[in-house]
C-alpha cells in the first residue's frame, strides 16, 4: 500500500516562520503581523477572524509581493527533493495549511501532489473574507480524509509533519507522525520529532516505516 505524506507549512517547511509573516514582512508589517500571531497562537482570535484581520493589513497586497514572500521565505533544504523521492517510490504526498491559499499552491510548483491552505480572495483584495473558506485544524483531518479517497490510501498510510498544536488533531488521527522543529507540547504526541534545517533528514525517519 501507497504511503501519503501529510506536511504542515508554517513553522515545518518555513523554517522559524511562516507565510502571513513572509507577507507582511513585504509590506513593512512585520509588528503588527507579530501582535496577530501571538493573538492566534493563544487562541485569542480564531482563525476567520485572524483572515479578516490579515486581510484588513494587507490592503495594498500584491502578486509581486507574494512572489517576493514565496522566494525569500526561509524553506528547509530538501524539499523539492524529498517530494521527488516520494514520487518515484509510488507513494503521495500533500500540504495542508491554515495559511492562504494563494500562497501555499505556489508549492504545487516543486512537485507536491496537492496543496491546501485557507480561502482568500484573489489579490489585490477587492473582495471580503468568506469566513466558510478559512481552514481550522479540524479541516486538516477532513481533507486528508478527501485525499485518502483521493490516492486510494487509509488513515493508517499516512504520515503528518507539523510543528504546533494546530498539527495535534491531525496527528491524533494518523499513526506516523513527524515533530518538525516542534516545542514539547507537540513532540509529546507525535511518533517521531526532528529539529534541524533539512527535510530529507526528518522523511529519512520514516521513509522506511512499510
Amino acid at each position: 500500500m501507497a504511503t501519503l505524506h501529510l506536511f504542515d507549512l508554517d513553522g515545518t517547511l518555513i523554517h522559524g516562520s511562516a507565510a502571513p509573516v513572509e507577507i507582511s514582512r513585504q509590506l513593512g508589517l512585520t509588528e503588527e503581523i507579530a501582535e496577530l500571531e501571538r493573538a492566534f497562537a493563544t487562541r485569542r482570535i480564531e482563525p476567520p477572524a485572524f483572515a479578516e484581520r490579515v486581510r484588513d493589513l494587507w490592503s495594498d497586497l500584491t502578486e509581486a509581493h507574494v512572489a517576493a514572500a514565496f522566494d525569500g521565505a526561509p524553506w528547509l533544504d530538501g524539499i523539492r527533493e524529498v517530494w521527488a523521492g516520494i514520487r518515484d517510490s509510488g507513494d503521495h504526498c500533500a500540504v495542508i495549511s491554515l495559511s492562504p491559499g494563494f500562497f501555499v499552491e505556489r508549492l504545487l510548483d516543486w512537485g507536491v501532489h496537492a496543496a491546501y491552505g485557507s480561502r482568500f480572495p484573489a489579490v489585490p483584495f477587492r473582495e471580503p473574507v468568506d469566513p466558510a473558506g478559512i481552514l481550522s485544524p479540524a479541516a486538516k483531518v477532513r481533507i486528508a480524509d478527501e485525499l485518502c479517497v483521493r490516492f486510494g490510501v487509509a488513515r493508517a498510510d499516512c504520515v503528518a509533519y507539523g510543528d504546533s498544536m494546530s498539527d495535534a488533531e491531525l496527528f491524533a488521527a494518523v499513526p506516523t507522525s513527524v515533530a518538525v522543529n516542534a516545542d514539547h507540547h507537540l513532540t509529546d504526541l507525535a511518533s517521531r520529532a526532528y529539529t534541524g534545517r533539512d527535510l530529507r533528514e526528518a522523511y529519512e525517519l520514516v521513509r522506511n516505516r512499510r
